[in-house]
C-alpha cells in the first residue's frame, strides 16, 4: 500500500449542525459537520465557514491546501460522539466512498489473505462465507478482479460495494478485534 499519509484530503459529509457546539474543543460552537474521511475512514469533527450549506454525502475538501467551505479539523470522533442523524446516514455515504474508490476496493478481493488457518479476512465482509471464499480465491488466480460488476458476474456476489460497506460499518460501529478497511 502507499506510504502513510497522516490527514485525510477529502471527507463525506454525514451530519451538518448549522449551529452547534464541538464535542471535541470544548466552547468551540458554529456551524458543525461530521464526516468521515475519505481515505482512512476516520469519524471527523470539522468547523465549517459561515452560511454554507451541505448535503449528506457531500464530499469536501479538507486537507491543507484549496478548502472551500472547511475552516478546520477540529478532531477525530468516536462512534458514540456522531449525532443520531451522523448514525443514520453512515451506512450510505460509506456505500458512496465505496464506489467512488472502486479500484481500492476492488483490489481487496484480488490481495485478501487468510487470518489464521481457518478464516479468511474474506469471510469478514458480511454475505461471504466459506463457498463464496473458495469461489474468490479460484477466480482471481486465474485473473484479478477489476471492478465490482466482474466480481458480481464471475462469482455470483450480488452487491459487493454494500457488503464492503456493511463491513466498514461494522469497523466503525463495532470496533472488531479484526479489522480490514479501517485503519486505528
Amino acid at each position: 500500500m502507499s506510504s502513510e499519509k497522516k490527514y485525510e484530503e477529502y471527507a463525506y459529509v454525514l451530519d451538518f449542525v448549522p449551529r452547534g457546539k464541538s464535542s471535541i474543543i470544548r466552547g468551540r460552537e458554529g456551524p458543525i459537520v461530521q464526516a468521515i474521511g475519505e481515505d482512512r475512514l476516520i469519524l471527523l469533527e470539522l468547523l465549517a465557514m459561515e452560511n454554507k450549506e451541505f448535503e449528506i454525502g457531500e464530499k469536501v475538501k479538507i486537507g491543507r491546501e484549496g478548502r472551500e467551505k472547511i475552516i478546520s479539523v477540529l478532531g477525530r470522533l468516536k462512534y458514540e460522539e456522531l449525532t443520531p442523524e451522523a448514525k443514520n446516514s453512515l451506512p450510505q455515504v460509506v456505500e458512496i466512498i465505496v464506489k467512488q474508490n472502486e479500484k481500492k476496493y476492488v483490489s481487496y478481493f484480488n490481495e485478501l489473505q487468510p487470518i489464521t488457518p481457518r478464516l479468511h479476512a474474506l469471510e469478514l465482509i458480511p454475505g461471504i462465507g466459506k463457498t463464496f471464499t473458495r469461489q474468490i480465491l479460484e477466480v482471481r488466480e486465474k485473473q484479478p478482479f477489476v471492478s465490482f460488476d466482474d466480481i458480481q458476474q464471475r462469482v455470483g456476489l450480488r452487491e459487493p460495494a454494500k457488503l464492503i460497506a456493511k463491513r466498514i460499518v461494522e469497523e466503525i460501529s463495532e470496533n472488531p478485534r479484526i479489522t480490514i478497511f479501517v485503519k486505528r
